[in-house]
């Protein structure tokens, strides 16, 4: 944590912020604010790693395969995520059908645990609006995943969005837009050092 704040600044312009290249950040939105967190470290995990990133508040991101596993530190968030094993991001998008899975959560404040969400995945044309920056949206590929009508979740979250880099040797997500409630959205991109 104490290298998270070391690394992190709290300056109220980071995109101008001068990065220890030696990190990885990303660079979220959140509530009008901008912050970079740090990566922590990589967890080990038979579905893929799991990226576990920091800020200098304290608010902690999990991310596998681009997809939210674990949200703390913020007003609302998610302990824990279970995701399916899941198609690769360049299947996803050459297979022109939607995919249907599930994920299981458990939220904070409240103790709802073992949410269930029915979800859909879709790949979708670049957004007009985004808070993507510096990257062209149209030379990536866009998802949207927004819950199933089948009854399955109580709740009612907004389309979660991906914008995927799938040239190169591996599929990587860029940018993301997440809600952990109806009310509580954040958006989040990888972010080089040398900006």
């Amino acid at each position: 944590m104490r290298t998270a704040q070391s690394v992190v600044t709290r300056s109220p312009s980071v995109d101008d912020a001068k990065l220890n290249p030696n990190f990885r950040y990303l660079r979220v939105t959140i509530a009008g604010r901008v912050v970079l967190l740090a990566l922590g470290y990589l967890d080990p995990h038979p579905q893929g790693v799991i990226e576990v990133w920091y800020s200098a508040e304290r608010e902690v991101v999990r991310l596998q395969n681009g997809r939210l596993v674990g949200a703390v530190g913020l007003t609302t968030e998610w302990r824990n995520v279970v995701l399916p094993e899941l198609p690769g991001w360049e299947q996803l998008a050459s297979s022109g059908a939607p995919l249907q899975w599930s994920r299981v959560r458990d939220v904070m404040p409240g103790y709802q645990y073992g949410l269930r969400d029915a979800l859909s995945l879709i790949v979708v044309l670049p957004p007009e609006k985004s808070a993507l920056q510096g990257i062209d949206a149209k030379q990536l590929t866009w998802f949207e995943e927004r819950l199933a009508e089948d009854g399955l979740s109580k709740a009612v979250l907004p389309v979660a969005r991906y914008a995927v880099q799938l040239s190169g040797p591996q599929s990587v997500v860029v940018y993301g837009e997440q809600c952990l409630s109806p009310k509580m959205c954040f958006t989040w991109q990888r972010w080089p050092a040398g900006k």
